[in-house]
């Protein structure tokens, strides 16, 4: 099972790449950075290319509305390309919020969005003369719609691979099933070992069963909050685990178009869902953060002694989780790196 880990994107690009050639050196199998409304997740995934030699690195994730299909399969093929193929595309919609909200641009179609811009970047890289008519993009733009001077394009460069791996994060049925039949990768959030399947058992056997065999098998990134503690500061630690809960179950949202709502319903955790969401959405986040159950919070996390944790990381395992992505509990670098290393040789 490899090890991952999402690095600071809102800080200085020099302090995260000097922790992440600690973290390589502690045994992390794969960095992600993030792109939210931050600096781009591009600058800084060119710079850890060139301070780091062994660990994969990941975008986590690039937005599929602000980048056009060709200069996201571009951008993937330089990144691999810098990293001597060390390059993993992660993809996702993320969010009204973020996409309508700071970027300007309608959220619409992410289905069809996603699936066009996996094509297209694939026919990129294998240098194809492009040529895509599709629901949400066409290449080259039809005469009435352009100049009428385009013609089909290749990309100049050569990749250093013509298969670069992608990762979809996804959340509803219709997207992971997109996921499970055409990407390399997924990545849930919030995943429950033991409740997995109730939330996306069928759309992953759905999108598996149109799978082409050449993908090979689908990598599932859970990403855990990690702690290697005694029992007795386990409490302690959930506490900071609640609040994230709350915010994504109670407000990233209005009532009937919260995603992260729909999934604890799924789970089993209908009332508190609805509680936590009544009560954030009321204003009152203390109470929403205190709403958030206990086994919900621990159920998706490594937290505990060591011999709990290794526990867990077998029902992680259990439940198809291939890759752990974890959010290391630490407040300094040397904490979460010493966390790292700890978690190596538990997995």
């Amino acid at each position: 099972m490899r090890i991952g880990m999402a690095l600071n994107y809102s800080g200085g690009f020099a302090e995260t790449a000097a922790e992440a050639a600690d973290l390589e050196r502690a045994g992390l199998d794969v960095a992600f950075v993030p792109e939210a409304y931050s600096f781009d997740a591009v600058s800084q995934l060119g710079y850890l290319a060139a301070k780091t030699s062994t660990m994969e690195l990941a975008s986590g994730i690039l937005q599929i509305y602000t980048r056009t299909p060709t200069l996201t399969a571009m951008t993937a093929a330089g990144l691999d390309f810098v990293s001597e193929g060390r390059f993993t595309l992660g993809l996702g919609a993320s969010g009204p919020q973020v996409i309508e909200g700071f970027h300007g641009v309608k959220y619409d179609a992410p289905l069809a969005r996603t699936r066009e811009i996996i094509e297209i970047c694939r026919k990129v890289w294998r240098r194809e003369k492009l040529v895509h008519d599709g629901k949400k993009f066409q290449i080259p733009l039809p005469a009435d719609q352009g100049t009428g001077l385009g013609k089909p394009l290749k990309l100049i460069n050569h990749p250093v691979r013509e298969n670069i791996p992608i990762m979809l994060a996804a959340l509803g049925p219709k997207n992971v099933e997109l996921a499970a039949e055409i990407a390399d990768g997924w990545q849930p959030i919030f995943f429950h070992p033991e409740k997995a399947h109730l939330a996306w058992g069928d759309p992953l056997a759905a999108g598996r069963a149109k799978r082409d065999p050449s993908l090979g098998d689908l990598d599932v990134l859970a990403s855990p909050a990690l702690a290697i503690c005694d029992e007795s500061e386990v409490p302690g630690y959930l506490e900071f685990v609640k609040p994230h809960l709350a915010l994504y179950i109670g407000g990233m949202g209005a009532r009937g178009k919260n995603f992260y709502n729909e999934l604890a319903c799924r789970y089993g955790y209908e009332d508190a869902a609805k509680e936590i969401q009544d009560l954030y959405l009321d204003g009152k986040k203390e109470e929403a953060t205190a709403a958030v159950p206990d086994e919900l919070a621990r159920s998706i996390s490594l937290i505990g002694p060591a011999s709990y944790v290794a526990e867990r990381v077998e029902a992680f395992r259990e439940a198809g989780a291939t890759t752990l992505t974890v959010i290391p509990m630490a407040m300094d670098a040397p904490g979460r790196i010493k966390l790292v290393e700890q978690f190596r040789e538990l997995v």
